[in-house]
């Protein structure tokens, strides 16, 4: 079980760190990814993190302001968000790929767990 937490409203150019703590006995052997959802808008990618934290892969319009990381001794993933945007309103969630990629996941599709989200508002 995924369960996501940290976010709230912030003003423009503020920062939240989100955190997603998995409740699983298995979770250093999964990529873990977080996605978000505006309203009216499909579910969309923003970043991916390997089973041990060596790699990660961001969507185009986070890279320089977001940083995945995990702990996997507590864990926990995390979505540290800086330089924030009104057009970073969104549910965010976290979700876990249990499949072995030769690249890490970004499709809604290829993630096997999914926690229930949490809200993230920046107001302008």
């Amino acid at each position: 079980q995924l369960v996501e937490s940290g976010g709230g409203l912030v003003q423009a150019g503020g920062s939240l760190r989100l955190s997603c703590a998995d409740s699983g006995r298995t979770f250093s052997n999964y990529a873990m990814g977080w996605f978000r959802q505006a309203p009216g808008k499909e579910r969309e990618f923003v970043a991916a993190i390997n089973w041990s934290g060596d790699r990660t892969y961001y969507a185009d319009f986070v890279k320089g302001r977001f940083t995945i990381s995990r702990d996997n001794a507590a864990n926990t993933v995390y979505l540290q968000m800086n330089s924030l945007k009104p057009e970073d309103t969104a549910v965010y969630y976290c979700a876990a790929d249990r499949s072995w990629r030769p690249t890490l996941a970004t499709m809604t599709g290829e993630y096997d767990y999914w926690g229930q989200g949490t809200q993230v508002t920046v107001s302008s």
